[in-house]
């Protein structure tokens, strides 16, 4: 099995993907109609505009409803109606600084939205397998040689980390009082490093944040230039959850916890700087160092060891950081530029499969 390998387990296969309206939400709908699933939807609208939802043309073949996972009761109404086999937990508060301005909502939608939906599991026999998208950051900030692995120590020194750790605990609660061995559903937890791709038009996030800078023509400002990431091309964790959600439903791992990462690392700064350059260089004023003042946390080293999900699953990263960035930097330009989305989203897909 490899990273690309479609068995065609998907072909037919009831799946809901929680958060579909959001980047990385979006892109993994793609993925699962393109391998032929019916794919179910629930989420918020778009938070921003605007959106890769909004501008690929998926809302025709997704059954969505538009629910906040705060909402027990329109998430268990949901999940009865839409009978899902597997379901990928996505929805979330997913930006750091916003959970520092609003750390209820962050822990109200990271942690009990992640309760909300496994209660509505509890009551659905279609579902077979869970997989439930953390991050990274969820562990203590404590670097290591190699990266950390899935048994490091938990941590969160900001609202968002503490929360997506929380969300850990709560699926493995779950699983072990409620999904017991057996014909229960099997859960399994994934963390991905840094993800780039074409379509990201978040705040407070490296490339939309220099996409931006480009277009109004003002310099880009860093942050945390200093900072080493791991960062990777979107479909490289993507496939890692098609490849996690398929091995739980065959029955092949009982669940757990699989961190998706690339095999390097990056600074902010030297991200940015390949972004810029792939784009074109044109870039007002340049890139500027303007740190933070406030007590913000940021860690300064973050890399996680993926080797679990390279021997228990097959999975590998097929791209770069540096491809993953370039290959941003081309979405972003020809987008600019005026092609189609449809046809970017295309290309990405045809391009990693080759």
């Amino acid at each position: 099995m490899t990273s690309i390998a479609d068995s065609g387990f998907w072909n037919g296969r009831r799946v809901l993907v929680t958060g579909h309206t959001g980047f990385k939400g979006s892109w993994l709908c793609a993925l699962l109609l393109r391998r032929g699933a019916t794919v179910c939807g629930l989420a918020l609208p778009p938070a921003t505009t605007p959106s890769l939802w909004a501008l690929a043309p998926y809302a025709s073949y997704v059954e969505d409803r538009m629910v906040d996972v705060r909402n027990a009761n329109g998430i268990d109404a949901a999940l009865s109606e839409m009978r899902p086999q597997t379901i990928f937990h996505l929805a979330a508060q997913p930006l750091v600084r916003r959970g520092y301005a609003e750390p209820l909502l962050t822990y109200e939608t990271n942690v009990m939205g992640t309760v909300n939906l496994l209660e509505a599991v509890r009551h659905t026999d279609s579902v077979d397998s869970v997989v439930v998208i953390t991050s990274d950051k969820v562990y203590a900030d404590a670097p290591r040689p190699g990266g950390y692995r899935e048994d490091a120590r938990l941590g969160g020194a900001d609202p968002y980390a503490g929360s997506k750790a929380a969300a850990e605990l709560v699926v493995e609660t779950y699983r072990s009082a409620y999904f017991p061995r057996g014909n229960a559903p099997r859960i399994a937890t994934a963390r991905a490093g840094n993800v780039v791709g074409g379509g990201d038009f978040s705040a407070d996030r490296l490339l939309p944040d220099a996409y931006r800078a480009i277009v109004a023509g003002v310099p880009l400002r860093l942050r945390h230039p200093e900072a080493v990431r791991p960062w990777q091309h979107v479909l490289d964790p993507l496939h890692g959850y098609l490849l996690l959600g398929e091995a739980l439903a065959q029955h092949k791992i009982e669940g757990g916890a699989f961190n998706f990462g690339p095999d390097l690392t990056a600074t902010a700064m030297e991200a940015a700087q390949q972004f810029v350059g792939a784009m074109g260089g044109n870039l007002a004023s340049g890139i500027v160092p303007e740190p933070t003042s406030g007590a913000e946390h940021e860690t300064a080293v973050l890399e996680v060891d993926s080797s679990r999900a390279r021997q228990q699953l097959g999975w590998k990263p097929r791209w770069s950081p540096g491809a993953a960035i370039e290959t941003a930097a081309a979405w972003y330009r020809d987008f600019i530029a005026g092609q189609r989305v449809e046809h970017l989203i295309a290309r990405d897909l045809d391009a990693y499969a080759r």
